[in-house]
C-alpha cells in the first residue's frame, strides 16, 4: 500500500467527516478459495460506520493491509452515495443490467411484436420486384 494511495484516502475520510473513533473494525475468517491459508488467518476486514450506521466487510485480498483499505475506500464511497444522493456506476449498472432483464407486460409485447411484423411486411414489399 502507498503512502500516497493512503494519504488520499485520509483526506477523503476527513472531507467526509469520517473518524477512525467512529469505526469498528473486526478482523474475521474469511470465506472462498484459499485452502488452508484462509481457513487460519483472518484477513477479511469488517468495518462499522457507528454515526451513518453502514456496514462493510472486505475479502478482496489475501492481504489484511489491502483489505482494510479497501474497506475504508468503499466505506467512503457508499457514504457518498448516501449524502450526495449519486448512484454510483456500480449501482447504475446493476440497474441497468435489472432493466433489460426485466419483463415486458403483455400489452406491451404485443405492441412491440406487432410494429416488428409490420416492419418486416414493408421490407418484403421492397425486396420484392414491382410489376408494373
Amino acid at each position: 500500500m502507498s503512502s500516497q494511495k493512503n494519504s488520499l484516502l485520509q483526506e477523503r475520510m476527513a472531507k467526509l467527516e469520517i473518524r477512525e473513533e467512529d469505526l469498528i473494525e473486526k478482523f474475521i475468517l474469511g470465506s472462498g478459495s484459499g485452502g488452508q491459508k484462509i481457513n487460519k488467518t483472518s484477513s477479511c476486514v469488517y468495518l462499522k460506520h457507528l454515526p451513518s450506521g453502514i456496514e462493510v466487510k472486505c475479502q478482496r485480498n489475501r492481504s489484511r493491509e489491502m483489505n482494510r483499505y479497501l474497506a475504508r475506500r468503499e466505506l467512503c464511497e457508499r457514504l457518498e452515495e448516501r449524502l450526495f444522493k449519486e448512484k454510483s456506476s456500480k449501482q447504475m449498472a446493476i440497474e441497468k443490467i435489472r432493466r433489460q432483464k426485466r419483463r415486458r407486460s403483455k400489452k406491451a409485447k404485443e405492441k412491440m411484436l406487432g410494429e416488428k411484423r409490420k416492419q418486416g411486411e414493408k421490407k418484403i414489399l421492397r425486396s420484392r420486384p414491382s410489376q408494373d
